[in-house]
């Protein structure tokens, strides 16, 4: 009871008739410190879009901003660029897309595609870094290309040729004409239709993967791919991709 603050009884009858008149709440008050901030944690906020609020401020204060938790969740909030309660419930929501497309394996081309990068090193000592993607019902290898560096616009690139690949041998202005059928359901479980159903793109997560840059191939409204990533440390879930860098390496070795 000693460090309870008792605040005046004609102080807070005035509060609760106000309450009960439904007056507007008193502010909104001065935050010059939310207000000095708030376009520096909107920067660090758009580099880093997967970063929560407590993960900003602490790379912020590494970086010398004298600034609290509570200050950089205000300066996000204002922005609208504080990330959602639950938002490390997505991992729940990739397991599910990667059950849909693996419950039942593809016999049909244009169904998955499976892409990665490897690593070659050459006899003088340097490394090359080869992408491929490669369709997973027929295995044909849609596009391959090799550079020095393994980022996301090379990803990017080497799934652009893959998607004229497919157009020029099907013989397709468009791909989409190519695209199979899903059910939609309703909220009770029932089937309400079709809709085309947007090829999917299997990587594993490495950072290329994961970038702003790769995720230009799935955006619009009409998107022809969508991106499917396979668990941490799951190689397996990607194999057939695997299994062809493997059968490369091997047989470039054999011949020399």
């Amino acid at each position: 009871m000693e460090n309870e603050q008792l605040i005046p009884e004609r102080t807070y009858r005035r509060r609760r008739a106000r309450l009960h008149d439904s007056a507007p709440p008193r502010g909104p008050w001065p935050a010059p410190k939310v207000e000095r901030f708030e376009p520096i944690a909107a920067k660090y906020a758009n580099e880093w879009p997967a970063w929560g609020h407590r993960k900003i401020a602490a790379m912020m204060r590494a970086d010398g901003y004298e600034v609290s938790t509570s200050t950089v969740e205000r300066a996000l909030r204002r922005r609208g660029l504080l990330l959602p309660r639950g938002y490390r419930a997505d991992r729940k929501s990739w397991a599910v897309l990667r059950r849909k497309v693996f419950r039942d394996p593809p016999t049909r081309r244009n169904r998955v595609w499976q892409t990665d990068f490897s690593e070659f090193e050459t006899t003088g000592g340097g490394i090359w870094r080869i992408c491929a993607v490669i369709d997973y019902a027929t295995k044909y290898c849609l596009a391959v290309t090799v550079t020095p560096t393994g980022r996301g616009a090379d990803a990017l690139a080497c799934l652009m040729l893959a998607v004229a690949e497919a157009e020029r041998v099907l013989g397709l202005d468009d791909l989409r004409a190519d695209r199979g059928q899903v059910e939609v359901f309703g909220p009770a479980g029932e089937v309400l239709g079709m809709a085309p159903a947007p090829i999917a793109v299997v990587s594993d997560n490495g950072p290329c993967f994961r970038g702003e840059v790769f995720k230009t191939a799935f955006d619009g409204p009409d998107p022809l791919l969508r991106h499917v990533r396979t668990r941490v440390r799951s190689p397996q879930t990607n194999g057939v991709i695997e299994r062809f860098f493997g059968t490369l390496k091997y047989e470039h070795r054999s011949g020399t």
